[in-house]
């Protein structure tokens, strides 16, 4: 009787504790579904924060600085850089600024010591002929430039200035002197015919309370200096 009583409740205790097994299975995997669920969604929410982070004046100017850096390459034409620039200077939030550089390669790692960029001199004197000066070239921090019955062309959109304060003494005798700057630095004029660009005169930004100083000194006589962010439209050509 003791092996007939044992056989028959065996059968009855492996069902229950089957269905006790089962039964905290399931809750266990709809523990894990509500967890993963929340982890998801936790995730999401913090990406989405990331790139409505408002942009500060210092990562602008970073920006700027990699769009200066990719016009000197050769990958942006003046279009592109200048309207780059200054939606660089206008952005909002970080997904404003990560839009300007997606097509641009990363920036290279700093080499531990930095290769210096030579520099044209402090004087540039042309008599009957011109001065030219553009691409990546090292501005010094006192520039003078005399032009007579000639043609002047500066351009500092990609140069490197040497200091936070540069000056320009600019020397225009029956001649034209250009100085094209890069739309991120604040320009202060002086001197006798001496101009500006109309359409740089309420650039729609506000700049850095430390951005670069452009110091420009000029003196023309039947002739002008003049200083602007765009180059001259290009005439037409007609076939």
């Amino acid at each position: 009787m003791a092996a007939t009583d044992g056989g028959a409740g065996g059968p009855q205790d492996q069902r229950a504790a089957q269905d006790q097994n089962a039964a905290a299975g399931r809750a266990g995997t709809g523990n894990l579904a509500r967890m993963d669920n929340g982890a998801g969604t936790d995730n999401g929410a913090g990406t989405d924060s990331g790139s409505a982070t408002r942009a500060s004046d210092r990562e602008r100017d970073a920006v700027v600085q990699r769009v200066q850096d990719a016009f000197a390459e050769g990958r942006l034409d003046d279009a592109e850089f200048d309207e780059r620039s200054r939606a660089a200077l206008t952005a909002r939030t970080h997904a404003d600024l990560d839009a300007l550089l997606a097509d641009l390669p990363a920036a290279p790692a700093a080499p531990g010591q930095a290769r210096a960029i030579p520099g044209p001199g402090r004087f540039a004197v042309a008599l009957k002929s011109s001065v030219r000066r553009a691409g990546r070239w090292r501005v010094p921090e006192r520039y003078t430039t005399v032009v007579y019955k000639g043609g002047g062309w500066l351009d500092l959109r990609a140069a490197e200035l040497s200091g936070p304060v540069t000056t320009f003494l600019a020397v225009a005798y029956k001649s034209r002197v250009t100085i094209l700057v890069p739309p991120n630095v604040r320009v202060e004029m002086t001197g006798l015919g001496v101009t500006q660009d109309v359409h740089d005169e309420d650039p729609g930004y506000r700049l850095p309370a430390d951005a670069p100083v452009i110091h420009v000194r000029g003196i023309a006589y039947k002739g002008t200096v003049e200083i602007a962010t765009r180059p001259p439209e290009r005439p037409a050509l007609h076939g």
